[in-house]
């Protein structure tokens, strides 16, 4: 029966619901069905052969897994889910999504019309509980609305800043016949607006007279495909650049004026040299408190111009002396085209300067340790170059996290999908099944912890039964990593209650037909190493770790930038 409906046939809300997310170009849709929802899934098994549904063990993990697609792929993530708790559940996910910025449409079945306010089983009103966390929401009562509302729902989500929406479709709507009328999409706010050419000249001045700038960018690149525009930027000026956690791989790590990782476990040179800039060329980027430290002595000493899609962002943290607003892959290019070629070697090379110091302080003993135990830093730089440096790196939250994205290497936009601003436990193994699904021609490498993987470890499942081929690296320390180095540093070492005891991974990886293999010892990680590699399914990597290894440079919470330890 799979067969496209023609504009005007009369068919039921659920068939012009598929048939909506068709004409949107949606291949995958991750979700877990219910009672509200049934008619859209009956609906759906009529078109298996042309959009692919994943079965995730839990709602949370259907959204995660659907902004792991969205962020490798450059499409919008689907997911469809019951009422009540399937709505629920939804919201932590949403949240993340909020956060980074993540293209999202979340469907949601709801009891019929006539049951709305009455407390039905399984009524909840998801749209007042995602508000916060969403650019939009809409409830559908009639079949008429479903491929409007779906395709402005598609236009949010991936328009201006990008972000989740939830579509909630009462039940007796998905039953519903009525002609099927696809729309254009209507206008939506949030498209983004034309600079101000004014502002161009004010910020080519800028450039112009600048001794010693900096490029902070941001993931704002990546979601505008602005990669190519960014390095012609960077090389015409000659500033030396600077990725947050979300930018990285917007720019290649071998880039000659690629310097490192801004912010709290950044690198050091963009981090100390921040006080020494006098100009700082925000792009994509949001000044996070992660990143800034204490905001009234970021950039101290330096004029700012900030490239930015969401007037909000603009004097939100950091005061722009230039606001460009407008898409990167836009404003960039007027940037370049206008400004002169410049000679900053000599700004260039106190960068590497800095940068060995750190090399010698921090990182030759992260990733060549001298003691006996394995640690995070060497796990993660081997594996990214059993990989050529060109693998997917995908992360859970914690030690981890930032131990793989700073000793991962990076050749290809696209590179890294971890939560950033929301930092959300658990979101690692269910975005590594998205990343493969929505790139899988790439290797995809998930770096996770003891505690991260419990919190959504029936995942595992999803990827048995998907015969997905993602690598998995667990970091086993038998502790909440990152809370505990923050009781150790600033709490007297009183572990209260992060120390966290583990089941047999060796028996969960078997038990779901997921090849395994423990590493205890150094000289047992590349032959490990080369293993998971070789072997053509899923694999999961348990590496038992130093249980109190604390990951370095850190800014503690509040000081400046330029008081970043490194160790």
């Amino acid at each position: 029966m799979d067969k496209t409906i023609e504009n005007g046939s009369v068919t039921s809300g659920s068939r012009a619901l598929v048939e909506t997310l068709l004409r949107e170009g949606v291949e995958v849709i991750f979700g877990y069905p219910g009672g509200a929802i049934i008619p859209v899934y009956d609906a759906l098994y009529d078109y298996r052969e042309r959009v692919r549904h994943v079965l995730a063990r839990h709602e949370q993990g259907a959204v995660h897994a659907a902004q792991g697609y969205a962020r490798v792929s450059s499409r919008v993530g689907v997911c469809m889910v019951t009422s009540g708790p399937g709505a629920t559940n939804t919201v932590t996910g949403l949240a993340d999504a909020m956060a980074d910025s993540t293209p999202l449409v979340l469907i949601t079945g709801q009891v019929g019309s006539a049951q709305l306010g009455t407390n039905a089983f399984q009524e909840v009103d998801i749209l007042a509980i995602t508000r916060p966390v969403t650019k939009w929401g809409y409830q559908v009562r009639r079949a008429a609305e479903i491929p409007r509302v779906l395709s402005r729902a598609f236009h949010v989500a991936r328009g201006g800043r990008p972000g989740p929406v939830v579509v909630d479709i009462t039940r007796d709507a998905q039953q519903e016949m009525a002609p099927f009328r696809p729309e254009p999409a209507p206008d939506a706010p949030g498209d983004a607006p034309a600079p101000d050419p004014r502002q161009v000249r004010a910020a080519v001045e800028l450039i112009r007279a600048a001794r010693r700038p900096m490029v902070l960018f941001g993931q704002g690149v990546t979601l505008g495909g602005a990669e190519r525009e960014l390095a012609a930027f960077v090389e015409k000026s000659g500033i030396p650049a600077a990725a947050t956690l979300l930018g990285l791989s917007a720019l290649p790590s071998s880039h000659p004026l690629y310097v490192g990782m801004l912010g709290m476990h950044g690198n050091y040179a963009p981090n100390i040299k921040n006080r020494e800039c006098d100009l700082l060329v925000a792009v994509g980027m949001r000044f996070d408190d992660r990143v800034t430290g204490d905001p009234l002595k970021f950039g101290a000493n330096a004029r700012v111009i900030h490239l930015e899609i969401d007037p909000a962002e603009i004097d939100k943290i950091i005061r722009a002396d230039v606001p460009l607003v407008g898409d990167v892959k836009v404003t960039l290019p007027l940037l370049t085209a206008a400004i002169e070629p410049a000679d900053r070697s000599a700004w260039a090379r106190e960068f590497r300067a800095s940068a060995r110091v750190e090399q010698r302080e921090t990182i030759r003993p992260a990733i060549h340790p001298l003691g006996p135990a394995l640690c995070m830093g060497e796990v993660a730089r081997a594996v990214s170059r059993a990989y050529r440096d060109d693998a997917i790196l995908v992360t859970d939250v914690g030690q981890q996290q930032v131990f793989a994205c700073r000793y991962f290497r990076y050749k290809r936009p696209r590179s890294v999908v971890t939560s950033g601003g929301l930092g959300t436990m658990g979101f690692g193994l269910p975005a590594a099944i998205g990343a493969k699904l929505g790139a899988p021609g790439r290797e995809v490498c998930l770096f996770v912890g003891d505690g991260g993987l419990q919190m959504t470890i029936q995942e595992l499942a999803t990827v048995a039964q998907l015969k997905l081929p993602v690598k998995i690296v667990l970091m086993n320390n038998g502790y909440l990593g990152m809370v505990r180095q923050w009781q150790e540093m600033f709490y007297r070492k009183r572990y209260a209650f992060t120390e966290i005891a583990n089941p047999d991974f060796a028996c969960i990886a078997r038990a779901h037909g997921i090849a395994y293999r423990r590493v205890e010892r150094r000289e047992e990680l590349p032959a490990a190493i080369r293993e998971m590699k070789r072997r053509p399914g899923a694999f999961l990597l348990e590496a038992r770790v130093m249980q109190e290894e604390n990951v370095f440079p850190m800014i503690p919470a509040g000081a400046a930038v330029e008081d970043i330890l490194l160790k």
